[in-house]
């Protein structure tokens, strides 16, 4: 389409994990990805944020269920009420991040700190469904469901122009799959089948990281390379 869109980010002290902030221009509604871990969490930075545009949020998607993705969905719902898009595979997590986490981990250590029993669905969610498009802001949104990294790992295309990526593809590498509900199997078959048959000038925005291109990691990504992706039960 061609259209210039605003695309900012807060980057949560916590794991480093970009919360996009995606609109048509200043001024305009918005859409937020995921609202990770802030202390207590990162609703002041997102409404910071949001104010020096001038923007107002109407949803937040949620790339996949892990806590340093969706710890700041259930404050920031209730500081400004807005739909949340999640995966029905990862829906769960948003009531039980521990069910995606290894037990003893840091992020089950940052969950007793927070309190980890405050964890419940924000009120008003929708399920995404496999290779929906659907319009927020003024701008199209695609969703491509990427297992691997997290069973209901979800990456969305914006306006045929932006690849929000979470944990699936960063510059340079990919998301760990050695967690509950990941499997490297799964996230195999999603870069062979989801992520390289995308056009090489996609831009991506990934959960960590800076940006890149799907061409850029076609060719300098050692993790879409054939001869990983064809390496059988690893």
């Amino acid at each position: 389409m061609g259209v210039t869109m605003l695309i900012d980010r807060v980057i949560a002290s916590y794991f480093e994990t970009n919360c996009w902030i995606i609109a048509p221009e200043s001024g305009q509604e918005c859409v937020i990805v995921d609202p990770g871990i802030g202390s207590p969490d990162l609703v002041g930075e997102i409404v910071e944020k949001i104010s020096d545009h001038n923007l107002k949020p109407i949803a937040i998607l949620v790339t996949h269920g892990h806590l340093d993705h969706m710890f700041s969905v259930l404050p920031l719902t209730k500081t400004i009420p807005m739909r949340t898009f999640i995966t029905k595979a990862d829906r769960f997590l948003l009531e039980n991040p521990m069910g995606a986490l290894d037990s003893g981990g840091i992020s089950e250590q940052i969950l007793k700190a927070f309190g980890g029993s405050k964890f419940k669905e924000p009120s008003d969610v929708i399920e995404l469904e496999d290779f929906s498009f659907f319009e927020l802001a003024g701008l199209e949104f695609g969703a491509i469901f990427a297992p691997g990294h997290t069973k209901g790992s979800v990456v969305f295309t914006v306006n045929d122009e932006q690849l929000i990526s979470g944990d699936v593809l960063f510059a340079g590498s990919i998301g760990r799959t050695d967690l509950p509900t990941g499997s490297a199997q799964d996230m195999k078959k999603t870069l062979k089948d989801r992520i390289l048959t995308l056009p090489d000038e996609l831009n991506v925005l990934p959960g960590h990281g800076e940006q890149t291109t799907i061409g850029t990691e076609r060719v300098r990504n050692p993790y879409l390379q054939n001869d990983f992706l064809d390496q059988i039960g690893r």
